[in-house]
């Protein structure tokens, strides 16, 4: 199974993205999302996992979460936005990914047994750092996860 992994677009969805995500079987977007149709255009190429990220207070947004779990390939995924406002302790409430986003710098770093991801950002470079989004394929009980650098 691969899922796509997203945030902070801001309103802007690159085509490329839809190439990079297109066979994934489920898209998270780690918050900042910026506008509704974000959402629909990823859902056309699989079911979509969104949270609300600190830009997105519009009425459109107050619908989505701000923090949110979810299942997938017999792995539980924490995801949202700001890491700094994680409220869990995550190997402890056996989780194996958290998704974040808010810093637009893509990281990955396993830490006790889970993995955490920063996709960076989609659409807003910051610290002169490239475009990026994420993907994690799932086999069996292991999270191969992996930075993907937009060519924009």
């Amino acid at each position: 199974m691969i899922l796509g992994i997203i945030s902070d677009t801001h309103g802007t969805l690159n085509g490329e993205v839809l190439e990079i995500f297109k066979g994934a079987a489920h898209i998270i977007h780690a918050g900042d999302i910026g506008a509704p149709d974000i959402i629909s255009t990823l859902a056309q190429v699989a079911p979509v996992t969104a949270v609300r990220g600190n830009t997105d207070n519009s009425a459109w947004s107050q619908s989505i979460p701000c923090k949110e779990m979810i299942a997938l390939g017999g792995h539980t995924f924490y995801v949202l936005h700001d890491l700094q406002q994680l409220d869990l302790e995550p190997q402890a409430a056996g989780i194996g990914a958290v998704i974040s986003g808010h810093t637009h710098q893509p990281e990955l770093k396993q830490q006790d047994g889970v993995l955490y991801m920063n996709p960076g950002s989609a659409s807003q470079r910051r610290h002169g750092g490239a475009l990026s989004v994420g993907r994690i394929r799932i086999a069996g009980k292991g999270l191969r996860a992996e930075i993907i650098h937009l060519q924009l």
